[in-house]
C-alpha cells in the first residue's frame, strides 16, 4: 500500500471549504464509496443534485476533489473523486482566524454527531458487531514530543487501515467511523 501524501492546509478558504458540513459529508461519502457523480450523490444525501454540483464546484476549486472523466459514459457526464493527498491541518495555523474556531467546532460535532447516531441505531447490528464497538479514554502525562509521536503512530494505524486494499478472505466488514482526540486536560 503507497503511502498517499499529505497536503498541509494553511489558507483559510480551503479550511472553509472543506468544514462545511454538507462538503465534508461529501467527501467522506467519496472516501468511502469511491468515485461517484452529482446525482448519485445528491440520492445519497438527500440534496438536489443542483446543490451538490455546486459544492463540488466549490471542494474542485479547493482541490481537495477532482475530476474522473475515464468514467464518463459520455460529455455530460462528470464523475468525482477525492483528491489523492490526506489533508492535515492545525488550528495552530489560522491564530485568531473565526474560520478555523468554526472548523474546529464543526469538526467536534461531526464527531459527537457520529457517536450518537451509533447509540442510536445500535441495536439494530448484529450482536458480534455490537460486541466489537468500542470508546476508550486514558490519561498520560506526555511531553510535547511524545504527543507528536502518538499522533503520528496512530494516524499511520488508521490511513494504513482506511487506505488498504480490502482483504478477499470472505470475512464480512462494515464501514466504521474512526476518531481519536489528544488534547491536554485536567480530571
Amino acid at each position: 500500500m503507497p503511502d498517499r501524501p499529505i497536503r498541509e492546509i494553511r489558507d483559510s478558504k480551503v479550511l472553509a471549504a472543506m468544514s462545511h458540513p454538507l462538503r465534508r459529508r461529501l467527501l467522506d461519502v467519496l472516501r468511502v464509496d469511491g468515485p461517484s457523480t452529482a446525482s448519485v450523490l445528491a440520492d445519497r444525501t438527500g440534496q438536489a443534485v443542483g446543490n451538490i454540483s455546486h459544492h463540488l464546484k466549490v471542494l474542485a476549486a479547493s482541490e481537495l476533489v477532482e475530476e474522473v472523466p475515464e468514467l464518463a459514459r459520455d460529455r455530460r457526464e462528470r464523475w468525482w473523486r477525492v483528491a489523492p493527498a490526506r489533508t492535515d491541518w492545525s488550528p495552530s495555523d489560522f491564530p485568531d482566524d473565526p474560520v478555523a474556531e468554526a472548523a474546529e467546532s464543526l469538526v467536534l460535532e461531526r464527531q459527537t454527531a457520529m457517536a450518537r447516531q451509533w447509540f442510536a441505531e445500535r441495536d439494530g447490528y448484529p450482536e458480534p458487531w455490537r460486541r466489537a464497538a468500542f470508546t476508550s479514554d486514558h490519561w498520560a502525562r506526555l511531553s510535547v514530543a511524545e504527543l507528536a509521536e502518538l499522533e503520528e503512530r496512530i494516524l499511520d494505524l488508521l490511513a494504513s487501515l482506511a487506505d488498504r486494499e480490502i482483504p478477499d478472505d470472505g470475512q464480512e466488514r462494515m464501514t466504521v467511523f474512526l476518531t481519536v482526540r489528544a488534547v491536554p486536560g485536567r480530571p
